[in-house]
């Protein structure tokens, strides 16, 4: 436990808190958007934002368990703005509906919060009919940041505030397929690895970030994008994995972070005016950390997005 008591230069570390992090900060005037909000560090991260007078949009998979968790931010925080909204990043269709029905409630976008995940599932496709970890840790992300960019470029320039895109990673990126993503087999049940699988689509989280930061600079638009890792986390990830699961709730409470420790990167780097202007970076424990070498690879993060786009194409 002694190493959660470091700080790097931000002034935080392993051991601080959401909270910590967004001490003394007003958010009054933010829109933000959080996918995966009914659990986890996504809750924690909507009642945060929330606390801090950001209007957060909560989009879920599960209406009645989101709105569930808007009632406790509410109970907290009586005068927090809080909507729930119903998005499924395992069906194309419906990242698509959901950000038809966003653009049309005419609600501005400061922040945009890509959090939601699966980890290390057995075998299955999606809706779509793509490998799971692949289709909703990174492909539906994709998509819905696609479809929403435009509606962040109005709010940053009418409001004349940065934009910030926040995705959440973790280490897993570092295990990857030589190469880091097996553009070729991401489909193919016969090579399938869970821990790979989930690795090359943590990466892609990465590699998402940078060429998103890449094409801003070139647009010269006031957006940001950045990467992260929330840290080793006790949450209901691991619930494919009932051995490794019981492990964690035997040992975690000694080695692994609490909730409210491990949505504070996330709120760190969408709210923290030291991260405005930052782009393209990775961040660990509410500091600049340091990815993989390939996540760096400009060119296979060009290569990913096209292969996103005919993916994703209708």
């Amino acid at each position: 436990m002694w190493i959660f008591g470091r700080k790097g230069e931000s002034g935080f570390g392993a051991s601080s808190t959401a909270e910590d992090v967004t001490k003394g900060i007003d958010g009054t005037g933010l829109t933000a958007l959080v996918t995966g909000a009914s659990s986890g560090i996504g809750s924690e991260t909507a009642r945060v934002l929330a606390l801090h007078g950001v209007h957060v949009v909560m989009a879920v998979r599960n209406i009645e368990t989101g709105g569930k968790v808007k009632e406790t931010i509410l109970t907290e925080t009586p005068d927090a703005k809080v909507d729930v909204m119903e998005l499924d990043l395992n069906s194309l269709a419906s990242v698509r509906k959901f950000a038809a029905e966003y653009r049309s409630s005419g609600l501005p976008l400061n922040i945009l919060i890509n959090n939601a995940g699966v980890m290390a599932p057995p075998f299955t496709l999606s809706k779509d009919k793509i490998e799971l970890q692949f289709a909703t840790n990174h492909l539906g992300h994709f998509l819905l940041t696609n479809l929403l960019l435009d509606t962040m470029k109005n709010t940053s320039r009418e409001s004349k505030k940065e934009g910030r895109i926040v995705i959440v990673s973790s280490e897993g990126h570092r295990i990857t397929y030589k190469g880091g993503i097996n553009f070729d087999k991401i489909n193919d049940e016969s090579s399938y690895s869970s821990i790979y699988a989930y690795g090359q689509s943590k990466l892609a989280n990465v590699l998402h970030a940078n060429e998103l930061t890449r094409r801003f600079k070139e647009e010269k638009v006031e957006l940001t994008a950045n990467s992260l890792h929330p840290g080793a986390i006790a949450t209901n990830l691991l619930r494919h994995h009932s051995i490794l699961e019981g492990v964690v709730d035997w040992v975690g409470k000694y080695f692994l972070k609490t909730i409210p420790q491990g949505a504070a990167t996330t709120c760190y780097v969408a709210l923290h005016p030291q991260v405005k202007g930052v782009s393209g970076e990775y961040f660990v424990d509410s500091n600049i950390g340091r990815p993989s070498s390939v996540s760096k690879d400009s060119e296979l993060g060009k290569k990913l997005r096209d292969f996103s786009l005919g993916m994703v194409a209708p």
